[in-house]
């Protein structure tokens, strides 16, 4: 972004010795984010300067930097304002001074949110990184991991509408119940990388949407006990797929003590060793971008933002690649 004339306090903060974790962040995700093509891919959906005067939009490249830096620190559209105003690393990021420069208010930025969200641009940012990543060597390979998490939605009816989510449904899962939304996802086995994503009701199992997390080329699937049968559905046939698929708990707790029964155990540990790896994104979305509960109503809106944070996902674990190429 171009030269901006900084206030004391953010060029106090830049001359500090020490950077601070965030700096050190934002920094490399700077670095790794395909700016570029992000852009040229909202740039048309995105309004112009209006012929008749007034107040012309903010600059395209700083709300989609806001709207990152909400995806990463999970806030709210108020509680990014209030972000900006306070803290000058953000404002740096998004190249937004105070002295010049006015500061998107929450309408602005709940605005170009919805922007994303009615013309499908979520989908499409998943699917320019993950081109951004195969023109970096980063291609999906052989084999393909699935899986899904569960997202929690508010609940409570204490609202305007005085109703859940009617989007939303609750689902039991190790006897304890759940109500949100479920996340799938198909994860390279090498790399880790996701290479689709779903969304749905928690309710829904994670069987039905198998067959739209696979990208067409895999050799071998792995998944859990959940996708036991996976390989009897009819859009799983002809695709010369080998099934990978954990063994239920009780019965690989009921294995005999025999050398045949060591061995199915073995090749139990060796599919596990292999499944591990779509843990990962799911730990970088809920846990380092705070994706744990939606605050977001309908699925639509939801599908924007899990398709947005399965992108940047991707860049922050191919980060160190990434930025050795740089």
């Amino acid at each position: 972004m171009g030269a901006k004339q900084f206030g004391f306090g953010d060029y106090e903060q830049s001359m500090a010795k020490k950077r601070t974790r965030r700096e050190r962040f934002l920094s490399e995700m700077e670095a790794v984010v395909p700016w570029k093509a992000l852009i040229d891919l909202i740039e048309p959906h995105y309004p112009r300067t209006s012929t008749k005067g007034g107040r012309p939009p903010y600059p395209l490249e700083t709300m989609l930097r806001i709207h990152l830096l909400q995806q990463w620190y999970d806030l709210s559209d108020p509680a990014m304002e209030d972000a900006l105003l306070e803290v000058a690393t953000m404002r740096r990021f998004a190249g937004i001074a105070l002295i010049t420069d006015r500061i998107p208010d929450e309408t602005t930025i709940l605005a170009f949110r919805h922007l994303l969200e009615e013309k499908d641009l979520g989908a499409q940012i998943f699917e320019a990184v993950k081109a951004h990543l195969k023109a970096n060597g980063m291609a999906m390979k052989q084999g393909t991991i699935i899986d899904a998490t569960i997202i929690a939605a508010p609940s409570s009816t204490k609202n305007e509408k005085r109703e859940r989510d009617p989007e939303m449904h609750q689902t039991c899962k190790g006897k304890q119940w759940h109500f949100g939304m479920k996340v799938h996802i198909g994860v390279d086995s090498e790399s880790g990388l996701i290479h689709s994503v779903e969304t749905t009701a928690a309710n829904v199992h994670d069987l039905t949407p198998a067959a739209d997390l696979l990208h067409g080329e895999e050799t071998v699937l792995y998944a859990d006990a959940g996708y036991q049968g996976i390989e009897k559905r009819p859009d799983m046939q002809g695709r010369g797929i080998g099934f990978r698929v954990a063994m239920r708990p009780g019965k690989r707790r009921a294995l005999p003590d025999t050398p045949e029964g060591r061995v199915d155990d073995l090749i139990e540990t060796a599919k596990a060793h292999f499944r591990a790896k779509v843990e990962h994104p799911f730990r970088v979305i809920k846990r380092q971008f705070g994706f744990q509960k939606t605050r977001l109503r309908g699925m639509l809106k939801n599908r924007c933002k899990v398709n947005v944070l399965a992108g940047l996902s991707n860049l922050f674990m191919a980060r160190h690649e990434l930025l050795c190429k740089t």
